[in-house]
């Protein structure tokens, strides 16, 4: 009930990018079923360049079945031993799981009143995971909504040094369809934040 009072004071265009971000961390934690299929092939955008890429992944989720994109995910993020991409923060800035990135990330989650789901195995450092996290602190799922300065600095520390790399990887990944359009929205998405960030005096 304290988050759900908490949620009603996000203005409306931090609810908007919460809910991009849970969005994401959804498509990215594991193959999306035939209901995730349908709603994203229901979404709409406008000219913008985040409005057309959510337009592509629509056409490209109309398409999609669900046996095709859970190979499709397979074959990226899991593979015989490793999948085709090692969404990791870890890996991406250091070269090597489980590495000084991840030990910083938990600090952070632990000062924030964040911990892993119990179900949840893969280390925290993950894409999806911390698509979630942003979520979570824009619309305070953890406490009160993360101000600006607190999601820069989580931003700043934790996604934007990887992301955008991340992101155009998977773009270009030789066995990605349905994930490249995601990829898509999620790197055009990851440039509006990092320039809004940017642009923020707090």
């Amino acid at each position: 009930m304290t988050a759900v009072a908490e949620t009603r004071t996000v203005p409306e265009e931090d609810r908007l990018r919460a809910d991009l971000y849970n969005f994401l961390g959804l498509l990215l934690a594991r193959p999306p079923q035939q209901i995730v299929l349908e709603q994203t092939a229901a979404l709409t955008g406008d000219g913008s360049a985040l409005g057309q890429a959510v337009m592509s992944l629509a056409k490209v989720a109309k398409q999609t079945k669900p046996a095709g994109v859970e190979r499709e995910f397979n074959k990226l993020f899991i593979g015989l031993g490793r999948g085709e991409l090692l969404p990791y923060a870890s890996y991406y800035l250091t070269g090597f799981l489980n590495e000084k990135p991840l030990a910083a990330l938990r600090q952070d989650m632990a000062a924030r009143g964040m911990t892993r789901a119990e179900t949840v195995y893969e280390p925290e450092d993950n894409i999806a995971s911390l698509m979630e996290m942003m979520g979570a602190l824009i619309i305070g799922r953890f406490g009160a909504p993360a101000d600006l300065h607190d999601q820069k600095q989580f931003f700043n520390k934790h996604v934007g040094p990887w992301v955008g790399h991340f992101f155009s990887d998977l773009e270009g990944a030789k066995t990605s369809v349905f994930y490249a359009s995601v990829a898509h929205v999620g790197r055009v998405f990851m440039e509006i934040e990092a320039e809004g960030f940017r642009m923020s005096v707090q």
